[in-house]
């Protein structure tokens, strides 16, 4: 299954920092991905992208997680190559991941 069969995201960015949001469609898979999407995973599945570090927020009242991820853009905003210097794309790639529900493991 994809994270994105139970969940949705938004990215945003500052600087040369992305952030990732990504929001459960139901509480019950919030404690499901909670569970699988720590910042260990997150870094490994963006590891061609993010240089530095990569924390986790848990915003348990609406079911997310924000992921803030440190030199992610390629210098920032006005400084990157990158096609997609704002990051805003990151979003899909984060939702692409592969879970395996029943081992809460992520491929």
């Amino acid at each position: 299954m994809k994270l994105r069969d139970i969940a949705h995201s938004r990215t945003g960015d500052k600087g040369n920092i992305s952030n990732i949001s990504l929001i459960a469609y139901r509480d019950d898979d919030y404690e499901l991905i909670k569970k699988i999407v720590t910042e260990e995973k997150v870094k490994e599945w963006f590891k061609d992208i993010v240089k530095g570090e990569v924390k986790r927020y848990e915003l348990p009242n609406i079911c997310a997680l924000n992921f803030v991820m440190y030199d992610a853009l390629g210098g920032g905003v006005t400084r990157s190559l990158s096609l997609d210097t704002h990051g805003k794309s990151l979003s899909s790639v984060l939702l692409d991941m592969d879970i395996e529900t029943g081992l809460c493991k992520i491929e």
